[in-house]
């Protein structure tokens, strides 16, 4: 039996229909802490059971009889996402799971100014202390948090950002294929994977300049200080924190941690995975008919 928790989310629910066409359905169990979400993955014929990474009696029941677990890491930072990871981990461990993965980020490193690089670094240590077979997923950054971190500003005409760098952003689609084939292919990859990302890194200058060509009308790249940039997202409505651990992001980009390329997708997939050229050319594209949609930095 295959467990995999976070089940609600959009990555959760690919992983999910992506095993079930490679193990079936009845191999699997789908854990969320609002089973309301899994209807669509129940009627797949996928087993539902409720669970919450703060409620530590509930962890039991959802990993009983499993052989594997991944664990999608929670959307929270510091100490609350480690306690949290820490509690399903020793949960996992205590229900006898042989091997457990986690969704980790490509950019996980102790010492980051992204919060969230930080606290996978930590999770990866607890798995490795834990004494069980592990995969670290070190999953490219999300192409959908690209899209969420430029916003409005190729509708507006100018993309107003700090200093960054080069950055493989990853669809969600094509890590959620990845990580159903790791589950499904147990021993492929064990420990810490290499950079599961796309095969292009690009800066927010090259992204302005491929809008621009899709386009076909300027998006100017304007380079912001650190000071002016928080000063501005703070006023548009960015609550300081959260304006805070972006900065996070593009300081950390800006050093090299999200500029790595790695074959390691390509070879999961068998095919040549999505880069932020193509999404790009989706969402501004002459059929495209819908903007971005809003979601969380990973």
């Amino acid at each position: 039996m295959i467990v995999v928790t976070g089940a609600s989310g959009q990555l959760g629910q690919g992983i999910v229909s992506q095993l079930a066409s490679r193990v079936g359905p009845a191999h699997i169990v789908a854990s969320a802490r609002d089973l309301h979400p899994l209807a669509p993955l129940q009627a797949l014929g996928v087993q539902v059971r409720q669970g919450d990474f703060t409620v530590p009696e509930s962890l039991p029941a959802v990993f009983a009889g499993a052989g594997q677990a991944l664990l999608v890491s929670v959307n929270q930072l510091g100490e609350t996402a480690l306690c949290m990871h820490r509690t399903a981990i020793t949960a996992a461990r205590a229900a006898g799971v042989r091997r457990v993965l986690y969704t980790s980020h490509m950019g996980a490193r102790a010492d980051s100014p992204f919060l969230a690089a930080v606290d996978h670094a930590a999770t990866e240590a607890m798995l490795a202390e834990a004494g069980a077979c592990f995969t670290s997923l070190r999953h490219g950054f999300y192409a959908e948090s690209g899209l969420h971190m430029i916003g409005r500003a190729f509708e507006i005409g100018e993309l107003r950002v700090p200093e960054d760098g080069p950055v493989s952003w990853t669809t969600r689609a094509d890590l959620a294929e990845a990580d159903a084939i790791l589950l499904s292919e147990e021993g492929r990859l064990d420990s810490i994977t290499p950079a599961l990302t796309a095969p292009e890194a690009f800066t927010m200058a090259d992204l302005a300049d491929i809008a621009s060509r899709l386009t076909g009308r300027e998006i100017r790249h304007v380079t912001l200080t650190d000071e002016q940039w928080l000063d501005e997202a703070v006023a548009q409505g960015r609550p300081a924190a959260i304006a805070g651990m972006l900065l996070g992001m593009y300081q950390a980009a800006r050093r090299g941690d999200f500029a790595t390329v790695d074959p390691a997708l390509e070879g999961l997939l068998g095919r040549r995975p999505k880069t932020m050229r193509d999404v790009l050319a989706q969402v501004l594209g002459p059929s495209a008919d819908a903007a971005p949609s809003s979601v969380a930095p990973h």
